[in-house]
């Protein structure tokens, strides 16, 4: 891989020429990522990673707001006897006001997850509605103040981008009025966080697109107070060059506050067109070097934030499901990469 610009921090900010025999995967000399971007970088965390003298120097350094990873979800909030818990979120609340970052919450309503305690619910002693409520007013609630926007339906498009996802939320409460509540019970339990939808593979699947923003468009006519449209920004390294900037584009068209939620850029998940590692860590950096500019170039107004799933490879999600994977700005040891350089240089 070669790389076109190298970042040397050392009394400014100074541009290097970059050996071109050098692979990408050799570590590059980068300022802090928030110190060069006009908007929020974000990174998410676990709780159990806040005790790693490894990590937790990196994310103080380089990110100016935290999301959970998962600490914010159903599946750990929710027990099964359908009682609550927030030790986990808590500390990572707590972790986010002692260095001085935003909190984004992530997520409130997802398909994916149903606790049995919804399951099991007796609509006789407690209707389903007002458990649906009490859920999102508790959790968004609990973080007034501090969480500066929220996740509060994810993942409601169909994948293959025709219809909406049918889920224990929607049948119980209706396809899309399960959503308007979500939306209304989260700006009654914070008058001020930023509202979100989000959902995935935006960039690739134009369809799936499409349907996103007539979802939106949905629920702002039924009166849903939607502040903003998440992209998780998922992507295999062979997404062919511009996908990035269209769907920025058409989903800033809508007005609202756009937050790319969760970026990854996967090695191993490439269709097998490209086979030569070398080549799929070029197409690594130019996605990464894409989505900065093309982030960059939105209104000022409309850029919420930009938050990578993860910062060392090792943490990430791709890593776990395939070793083979190194999807992140920084290596296994914390070191930024050419990627890393290439997100910077696409900042403008």
């Amino acid at each position: 891989m070669t790389l076109d610009r190298r970042f040397v921090l050392g009394g400014g900010l100074a541009l290097a020429a970059c050996d071109r025999r050098a692979d990408a995967q050799t570590p590059v000399s980068i300022p802090p990522l928030r110190s060069v971007a006009a908007f929020p970088v974000g990174v998410c965390v676990q709780e159990e990673q806040l005790g790693d003298p490894g990590l937790v120097p990196l994310i103080a350094s380089q990110v100016s707001q935290v999301t959970p990873e998962w600490e914010m979800k159903m599946e750990y909030i929710v027990k099964d006897d359908g009682s609550f818990r927030f030790e986990a979120p808590d500390r990572i609340a707590a972790f986010a006001r002692a260095n001085g970052m935003r909190l984004f919450g992530h997520t409130l309503i997802w398909y994916a997850q149903v606790p049995g305690a919804f399951e099991r619910l007796d609509e006789k002693r407690v209707k389903f509605g007002a458990a649906y409520r009490n859920y999102i007013l508790a959790v968004a609630g609990r973080y007034r103040g501090q969480a500066v926007g929220w996740d509060v339906v994810n993942e409601a498009v169909a994948e293959d981008g025709v219809g909406w996802r049918d889920s224990l939320w929607s049948q119980k409460l209706g396809k899309l009025q399960h959503m308007v509540l979500a939306f209304q019970h989260a700006r009654e339990a914070d008058p001020e966080a930023v509202l979100f939808l989000n959902d995935y593979n935006l960039e690739n699947i134009p369809k799936k697109r499409a349907t996103f923003m007539k979802l939106v468009e949905a629920l702002l006519k039924a009166g849903a107070p939607i502040g903003g449209v998440g992209t998780q920004t998922h992507l295999a390294a062979d997404l062919a060059p511009g996908e990035i900037t269209k769907a920025l584009k058409d989903l800033a068209s809508l007005g609202l506050m756009v937050h790319v939620s969760e970026m990854d850029v996967s090695l191993t998940r490439s269709r097998g067109l490209i086979k030569d590692r070398g080549r799929l860590l070029a197409g690594q950096s130019r996605l990464y070097a894409e989505a900065a500019e093309a982030f960059s170039s939105l209104p000022g107004g409309q850029r919420f934030g930009f938050t990578h799933w993860g910062l060392r490879d090792k943490d990430s999600w791709l890593k776990r499901e395939d070793p083979a994977d190194s999807p992140l700005l920084f290596d296994d040891a914390g070191r930024p990469k050419a990627a890393a350089a290439a997100w910077i240089g696409g900042l403008r």
